[in-house]
């Protein structure tokens, strides 16, 4: 028997981690090209809680100028399907899927539906939905921006800023997998954590600062935003390229400077934006690389689903080591 009602997280107002809303709703009808989910698990990130306090604030622009123009919260689910519309062919209920809402959100609730057409893949018996739900966002990113943006080719010297995030956990097995040599900043507590993913080099940031002592990287990837092209310009070769997935205004001055002059670059792409098709080729060579043992989604923690709030907090900590998910 269907629900008639499904469960998420209202967030009508920009801020900290109590703006977030228990709601209640009528359960959401599939129309003729889209099918409804019942999501098992889903990602609490720490682009969910940028996007949630409206941070940097010109992403207003896309997320609603004076509120959230959507109204839920959530980016990344896995599930399975429940039902489906008239027009949908490639899948069928029962089918266990794992996806990303996009702008439309919504994501950290107990149902979704979503177009067929969208950023949906079907999940592998071999990947637990808690890890499907992590996929879209620390992996594909990182994968994205290391292959498409930085480009890292084998035998070149990565370094990972941020390496215990999600991102950077899964950053630090993809240069790998890539055949670089492969340094990252953690915390002395992540230190054996970052090694054991294959690390070659760690530096603790507390104590040393990773873009000295006559360092040279051919890629720095700085997942959290916390280095800029100008800090890193100098721990770069000729022909180094500094990577982010935060966008700010010296971000974007940068990477148009650095398009017409000189031979370091500064890089960005909003993987998140790309074409459902390029969403769908890029995870399937993450769960190839998952299938081979070459990546593994580090977990953290797991909350249930109506405590999405304390979630969020601890994700505001800074010190999750890989993924939280909500189930």
């Amino acid at each position: 028997m269907m629900e008639t009602t499904f469960n998420a997280w209202d967030v009508s107002r920009y801020g900290g981690p109590d703006v977030l809303t228990s709601v209640s709703r009528p359960a959401p009808t599939p129309t003729a090209g889209q099918v409804l989910v019942r999501i098992r698990a889903s990602a609490v990130s720490r682009a969910d809680s940028m996007m949630r306090a409206g941070q940097p604030k010109f992403a207003r622009l896309f997320l609603g100028l004076s509120r959230p123009r959507s109204g839920l919260i959530g980016t990344c689910f896995s599930g399975d399907v429940v039902a489906v519309g008239d027009a949908v062919r490639t899948l069928q209920v029962g089918d266990a899927v794992f996806g990303e809402a996009g702008l439309q959100f919504g994501a950290n609730a107990t149902h979704i539906c979503v177009d067929e057409t969208a950023s949906v893949l079907t999940k592998p018996e071999t990947v637990s939905y808690e890890e499907a739900a992590t996929l879209f966002d620390g992996a594909m990113t990182s994968w994205h921006f290391l292959t498409r943006v930085a480009k890292v080719q084998a035998g070149e010297t990565v370094l990972i800023l941020g390496g215990s995030g999600s991102l950077g956990t899964a950053a630090v097995q993809f240069a790998k997998a890539l055949g670089a040599k492969v340094s990252a900043s953690a915390s002395a507590r992540n230190a054996e954590l970052i090694k054991s993913l294959g690390a070659d080099v760690v530096v603790d940031y507390a104590s040393q600062d990773p873009l000295k002592d006559g360092c040279a990287y051919d890629v720095v990837f700085d997942t959290l935003g916390v280095s800029s092209f100008r800090a890193t310009k100098s721990a770069l070769t000729k022909k180094g390229r500094y990577v982010c997935p935060v966008l700010g205004l010296a971000l974007l001055r940068d990477m148009l400077l650095t398009a017409v002059f000189g031979r370091k670059q500064a890089k960005f792409a909003a993987a998140g934006m790309s074409k459902p098709e390029v969403h769908r080729a890029e995870l399937s060579e993450v769960l190839a690389l998952m299938a081979s043992n070459q990546f593994s989604p580090v977990m953290d923690r797991t909350y249930p689903l109506a405590d999405l709030v304390e979630a969020h907090r601890y994700v505001e900590t800074g010190r999750k080591r890989g993924n939280v998910v909500v189930v």
